[in-house]
C-alpha cells in the first residue's frame, strides 16, 4: 500500500506543516490611514530594533508623537534614535512612509501596499527592493524584485529604501541540520525530494531503474494520488504548444 505524497500530508494540515505563529512576538503593519497620510504628516523615533522570528529582515519599533508604538521593517542605515515621518508632505527619506504619488521615480522603496490602507503587503524581505518607475494618472508603475512591473494606485503606501539584513544568505550553511532550524519557524517545504529518487509506493515517478517511465504530463482531473509532474500541459520539450 502506498503511502500519501507529501503535498497531501500539506495540504491535509498538522503542525508538521504549520508555521509557529505562537513564537511570533509583533505583527509589522503601517499605522490605518488616517488623516496624515492623506494632508499631513506625522513624526515618530526609532526606539529599538526587534529580531522576529516571522521576519527574515530586523523589525524597528517607532514611537509616534501620540505616543503609540509601531512595528515597521527596518532598512538598510536606520539607527535607534532616528526620526521616521509618515503622511502625505513627509520627506523622501530613509525609513519614511508616503503614499506613491509623492515618491520620485526611480526611488527604492520596500513594504508596499497592494490596496490604499492594508498596511503593506509586498516586498518584505531581507535585502530585497523594489522601484518606482513612472507615474501615469492616478497610478503608479513599480518594479518588484522579480522583474515584473506592476500597476498601483497612487494612495498606497511604501517606505523608502533597501530592506536591513541583505547579506543574511552569503554565510554558507554547510549543515543539513542549520538549514532545518532556519525553516522551521515558517514552515516551508524543506527539503525537497524529486519524485524519481523515491520508491514506487511514495510517489507515482518513483521506482525508476535508469530506464524511461511514464509521461510527467497529468491531467488535470486526475485523483489526488496520482496529481504531480505538469498539469495538463499541452506539450512539453523546446518546442513549446503550437
Amino acid at each position: 500500500m502506498g503511502k500519501p505524497l507529501n503535498q497531501q500530508r500539506r495540504g491535509k494540515g498538522s503542525p508538521s506543516f504549520t508555521a509557529p505563529s505562537h513564537l511570533y512576538n509583533v505583527d509589522s503593519a503601517f499605522k490605518e490611514y488616517d488623516a496624515a497620510d492623506r494632508n499631513g504628516m506625522m513624526r515618530g523615533e526609532v526606539i529599538s530594533f526587534i529580531d522576529n522570528p516571522a521576519n527574515s529582515a530586523l523589525l524597528m519599533a517607532v514611537k509616534d508623537e501620540n505616543g503609540k508604538f509601531m512595528f515597521l521593517i527596518a532598512p538598510e542605515g536606520i539607527a535607534i534614535g532616528d526620526e521616521i515621518q509618515l503622511g502625505r508632505k513627509a520627506e523622501v527619506g530613509l525609513g519614511n512612509i508616503l503614499p506613491l504619488a509623492e515618491i520620485p521615480d526611480g526611488t527604492p522603496i520596500y513594504n508596499i501596499e497592494l490596496v490604499p490602507g492594508d498596511g503593506g503587503k509586498m516586498v518584505k524581505t531581507a535585502g530585497s527592493t523594489a522601484y518606482l518607475v513612472s507615474h501615469l494618472g492616478s497610478k503608479v508603475y513599480v518594479s518588484l524584485p522579480s522583474k515584473s512591473v506592476k500597476i498601483l494606485n497612487d494612495n498606497c503606501r511604501a517606505e523608502i529604501g533597501v530592506i536591513s539584513l541583505g547579506g543574511r544568505l552569503d554565510k554558507p550553511i554547510f549543515k543539513a541540520g542549520t538549514m532545518h532550524h532556519m525553516v522551521s519557524s515558517t514552515a516551508r517545504r524543506w527539503p525537497h525530494v524529486r519524485g524519481v529518487a523515491m520508491s514506487a509506493y511514495d510517489h507515482p515517478f518513483g521506482g525508476k531503474q535508469h530506464h524511461p517511465g511514464r509521461s510527467t504530463i497529468c491531467a488535470r482531473n486526475a485523483p489526488p494520488g496520482r496529481k504531480v509532474g505538469l498539469l495538463a500541459a499541452g506539450s512539453v520539450g523546446r518546442g513549446g504548444r503550437k
